[in-house]
């Protein structure tokens, strides 16, 4: 498991690190002291695992994750304490506050491990499965969403609204980029403004000029273009 350590304090990396020697399975591929230097290296380097520090110069934690399209597996390590954590409404893999405790990285460590092999059984090359994980901000709220939990995505302008349990966030991307990122055995896009999750799929209605109307089991409708409304029955064997 390929693992990158993000944090501004060198004391800190070091210590880690000397910690993480103790797992023959986490490869250290690399360290970065901010957001920025963080992201290159993200993209170099592809890690499994984030070590990541919440509090850095300039970009925070949150801040850095915003700017990924997909978020690998995250475990914070971070001087705030359990109550201050829990209030971000972050469902990171986990956390570890410092200074950190043999026993606690221990159960990171053992999350880790289900959690990734969850993800390579589902994984597709190049595109983002059911299994894969996205990060999504709204305000001072924070989530960690599998995408087997995003019901819809809806272009609003320049931002996308995620469909999740209760939440409609919005993210600050573009649905085309979006679209080539997704696994198309589980995503659909309906039309030029949404992109379904197949799985969600509870109902399908012939419409207005050959299109479809498509109901969600989160209770959205959302039409199927006319051209897109082929494919789309061949996708559900209709």
């Amino acid at each position: 498991m390929k693992a990158l350590i993000i944090d501004d304090e060198r004391l800190a990396r070091k210590e880690l690190t000397s910690l993480l020697d103790e797992y023959k399975e986490v490869n250290i591929v690399g360290e970065a002291t901010n957001a920025d230097e963080a992201v290159e290296k993200i993209d170099e380097l592809k890690p499994d695992i984030l070590f990541l520090d919440i509090q850095m110069p300039g970009k925070n934690g949150f801040e850095l994750l915003e700017t990924l399209d997909s978020s690998p597996h995250v475990i914070f390590t971070t001087a705030y304490d359990e109550f201050a954590i829990k209030a971000f409404d972050v469902n990171a893999l986990d956390y570890l506050l410092k200074p950190i405790q043999t026993e606690r990285l221990a159960e990171a460590i053992q999350k880790l491990h289900k959690a990734i092999s969850e993800e390579k059984a589902e994984e597709q090359m190049g595109q983002l499965g059911l299994e894969n994980q996205v990060f999504v901000k709204d305000g001072d709220r924070c989530w960690f969403v599998k995408l087997s939990n995003i019901r819809l995505f809806e272009s609003d302008g320049n931002y996308i609204k995620v469909y999740f349990d209760t939440f409609k966030p919005m993210i600050h991307k573009s649905l085309n980029a979006l679209d080539e990122k997704l696994d198309s055995r589980h995503f659909f896009r309906a039309s030029r403004k949404h992109i379904v999750n197949l799985s969600w799929v509870e109902t399908i209605e012939p419409w207005f000029n050959g299109g479809l109307m498509v109901k969600l089991k989160g209770g959205e409708k959302v039409e199927v273009s006319r051209r897109q409304a082929a494919k789309f029955k061949d996708l559900m064997s209709l």
